[in-house]
């Protein structure tokens, strides 16, 4: 009979209270809400970020976190106007609209859950002990903020790692099942909304006084240091990224350059052309209008806000009769949340037809396969 399998499948479940339910993990930096906390926020991103590739001694991270902290205040308090970034509002939306599309799809064995890499009470290991404690035994790991997610999504996979080996029951690990969206540089739907955001806004701001060859768009990466201790840093997911946006536009709009969003440490060489120099090798072409649109972030932050905000002022003053338009992350657009939604369908698929496997962390016995290691090979059988 047709109907056997589902009532087994209803009888398994009732028996196995909690198991099959999947946690979702939506991670993003966080952002400081309060300016007390720029020293501690700087600590954590110089351990978890610089120290991959920058040749800076640990012990020089406090003090160094302290004094970027006057720099942070400096410009978020004084030059714009007690700025409080909208990041984490913003994150909260997205989770809570994901969470939203794929219930709809598998009810109640789904929630999503946020996780931000430097901001407590959100700091992954906090979040997983919360996910463990809701009975939770299926993880899939979602990096949402950045898309050159390989090398950012690296330090959120390492705390991860970290928060699970502090939460590893002795005999059992409680986490049975494990999926990984890295990004979606490569997603037709997000590369198809990153050119439609752009050609809405040309169509409502300058289509009426500018012709499509005097309309310059730079399109903002994520910045990527070149050399980053081996690791790899992002730099191809996110030119694969530009060329595909580049190439939805190019056609209309002859004037296209990719823009990093850099930060100017010293030491480092990073992607270029920055977006300053983007633009202004734009202008130099016959640009009168210029739009500044963010395709390596799907979150507003301080780097999309601020930092394209310097952008522009220091090509006002150079060039004052060019118009500027700065456009936003996509954020919590509908139609983003569904396609974020939609990516992480088949890894929920996935987790939820495998069977649970048991991981015993005490099995981890580091071993070499190497061959004259045999005899050694089963002293550990005694």
């Amino acid at each position: 009979m047709v109907a056997t399998p589902e009532k087994q499948q209803q009888q398994t479940s009732k028996q196995l209270p909690g198991n099959d339910r999947v946690a979702v993990l939506l991670m993003g930096y966080g952002e400081v809400e309060s300016y007390e906390d720029f020293a501690n926020y700087n600590e954590q991103a110089l351990n978890l970020l610089t120290a991959k590739f920058a040749p800076v001694p640990t012990w020089i991270y406090p003090p160094l976190a302290k004094i970027l902290a006057l720099f942070d205040r400096h410009e978020w308090d004084h030059q714009h106007d007690h700025f409080v970034s909208p990041h984490n509002a913003i994150f909260e939306q997205q989770r809570a609209g994901i969470e939203k599309y794929l219930q709809e799809k598998w009810g109640d064995r789904l929630k999503v859950f946020k996780a931000f890499n430097f901001c407590a009470p959100f700091l992954p290991d906090q979040v997983l002990a919360e996910i463990k404690a809701q009975g939770f035994d299926k993880l899939l790991i979602y990096p949402l903020l950045v898309v050159d997610s390989i090398f950012t999504s690296g330090i959120a996979v390492e705390q991860v790692n970290n928060a699970l080996s502090a939460l590893a029951d002795e005999n059992e690990h409680w986490v049975k099942g494990q999926r990984y969206i890295p990004s979606f540089y490569n997603e037709p739907a997000y590369i198809e909304l990153m050119a439609q955001m752009v050609e809405e806004k040309i169509a409502t701001d300058l289509a009426a006084a500018y012709l499509p060859s005097q309309i310059g768009i730079v399109l903002m990466n994520h910045g990527c240091p070149h050399k980053a201790k081996g690791f790899t840093s992002g730099i191809v997911e996110s030119q694969a990224l530009y060329d595909a946006v580049r190439d939805e536009l190019i056609n209309r709009y002859a004037l296209i350059s990719v823009g990093w969003l850099n930060h100017d440490t010293p030491l480092i060489e990073w992607t270029q052309p920055n977006a300053f120099v983007a633009a202004n090798n734009l202008i130099d072409l016959g640009a009168k209008a210029i739009v500044l649109m963010p395709i390596g972030f799907a979150t507003e932050n301080h780097e999309t806000l601020l930092d394209v905000d310097h952008i522009i002022h220091a090509l006002q003053r150079k060039h004052p009769e060019v118009t500027y338009i700065q456009m936003p992350c996509v954020n919590d657009r509908p139609e983003f949340l569904k396609m974020a939604a939609e990516w992480a369908n088949p890894q929920i698929a996935d987790l939820l037809a495998e069977s649970a496997i048991a991981v015993n962390p005490q099995l981890a016995v580091p071993h070499h396969d190497h061959h004259h290691d045999h005899d050694h090979a089963h002293h550990h059988h005694h």
